[in-house]
């Protein structure tokens, strides 16, 4: 039995409020921005279903195991880590999956708050009535006037990064818990709202099969580049590594939020809510934007500019439009900021814990660091958009993309993985769940020392480009 660990930083007030705040961490862009556009290029329901299994076999195992190191830590994940390899006399050098973790949520939140900021942006933009009566080339130029001026971008930018870092700066219980208790019912009753909309447009049932007939000869057979129907796996290893990332896995949130639950609460009871709640708001998501989609004669598989190019042409030609349009981009823009918060939070217990720094002063110095490396990414759509500012043929923000999606955070799960199965004693699981060794917990145990670590290395060969069939 470890002995009695408090974190410094405070803890929730109960169950509900770490449910809610790492539904908040999960629930992101990649929900209402991701999901619906992967869905509708890879088959839909048959899609939904892949991904739905991937949930259960890869994000659960790992969450359950992320959340586990963090409550027994109650530490920064660099100090969590750097103590557990200590009491499981395992190397020091485990220490760097905690770094891996909170630099990766540095670096992600960089770029997610420029992204955060359009949305903000659209916000105002649908609600004065741009997108009514508006074609697509004319959504599309305003989007691309947005994009092309930085000092809007860095306008919409620093407003996000304000809100997150206000948040962040009143604590764990004044400011994360408090946040949280409004944002998150407020966004599943937008989303809720935004759900009845569409089923008045007509055109609902049309979403509901698209969502949930599943359609295995779509999910398996794509078009290639010259109108070739081939078989293909690529569907499938897009839900796989969609079902990791949705979680927040792998990039210290999850580990430092779960560094601030209560001992006795269930880490695998509240890992099935959270994936749950997850997975129902990107289907609620779904619901809400095909049958809009549909209703309008547009496109499902349109790609990443559902969002941002196509729907707005919806909204703008549809009754109250401009108001329903407006409230999915507040839902967006929630979705977003409750993420954010989960994002810094790591890199700012880190510098509470080792450097004495005060809360409001950590939060300020990180979020400072964070805003400036946004600059970047904002000048990657216009500034240093051009050849001559590339690296590898990508832009600023492209590699960072690519950094943090495709190796940091897959090898952070695979490295939760590894620790929590193989390094840590299998009587200390036992013992920070609070189960014993029966069948849940085996069941547990085996996914996460065998079919978890093999699922994320087929994530991260594929992200790299070294695995395909």
């Amino acid at each position: 039995m470890a002995e009695r660990r408090e974190s410094i930083h405070g803890q929730w007030s109960g169950r509900w409020a770490f449910i809610l705040a790492a539904t908040g961490s999960a629930v992101g862009l990649g929900n209402i921005w991701k999901f619906p556009y992967i869905t509708g290029e890879n088959g839909g329901g048959a899609f939904v279903l892949v991904y739905l299994l991937c949930i259960a076999i890869i994000g659960i195992p790992i969450m359950v195991a992320e959340v586990m190191l963090g409550r027994r830590g109650r530490r920064s994940p660099i100090n969590t880590m750097r103590h557990l390899a200590f009491e499981e006399r395992a190397s020091r050098f485990w220490q760097y999956l905690g770094w891996a973790g909170v630099v990766a949520g540095f670096l992600i939140l960089s770029y997610y708050a420029v992204i955060a900021g359009w949305a903000v942006a659209y916000i105002f933009r649908t609600a004065s009535g741009a997108f009514t009566g508006a074609t697509a080339d004319g959504v599309s130029s305003i989007f691309s006037e947005l994009i092309a001026d930085p000092e809007r971008l860095l306008a919409w930018h620093t407003i996000f990064m304000v809100i997150t870092l206000v948040v962040v700066a009143r604590g764990v219980r004044s400011g994360l818990e408090v946040a949280v208790r409004y944002l998150m019912p407020t966004l599943f009753v937008i989303l809720l709202v935004l759900v009845g909309y569409a089923m008045n447009t007509g055109h609902f049932a049309e979403g509901v099969s698209f969502l949930f007939s599943p359609d295995f000869h779509a999910l398996f057979y794509q078009l290639d580049k010259n109108g070739v129907e081939q078989l293909t796996s690529e569907p499938v290893l897009i839900a796989l590594g969609h079902a990791f990332f949705t979680l927040s896995l792998g990039m210290g949130a999850i580990m430092v939020y779960g560094s601030y639950l209560p001992k006795g609460t269930s880490i695998i009871k509240t890992s099935v809510v959270i994936a749950a709640m997850d997975t129902l708001v990107a289907l609620l998501a779904g619901l809400a934007i095909f049958p809009i989609v549909f209703a309008n004669g547009l496109e499902a598989s349109s790609g990443p500019g559902l969002i941002f190019q196509t729907l707005p042409i919806a909204f703008g030609h549809m009754p109250a439009g401009s108001f329903f349009g407006s409230l999915f981009f507040v839902l967006l823009a929630f979705a977003a900021w409750s993420s954010a918060i989960s994002l810094i939070e790591p890199a700012v217990a880190w510098l509470v814990e080792n450097h004495g720094f005060s809360r409001i002063s950590a939060t300020s110095w990180i979020g400072l660091g964070t805003w400036l490396l946004g600059i970047g990414t904002i000048f990657s759509f216009n500034i240093w958009s051009g050849e001559e500012y590339q690296l590898f043929g990508k832009t600023f923000f492209d590699l960072l993309d690519y950094l943090t999606a495709n190796i940091m955070l897959p090898l952070g799960g695979l490295l939760i993985a590894v620790f929590a199965g193989w390094q840590m004693r299998r009587t200390a699981c036992q013992d920070e769940l609070g189960i014993n060794d029966g069948l849940i917990f085996r069941g547990w145990y085996f996914l996460l020392r065998y079919i978890s670590p093999v699922a994320v290395v087929i994530v991260f060969l594929n992200a790299i480009g070294l695995l395909t069939f």
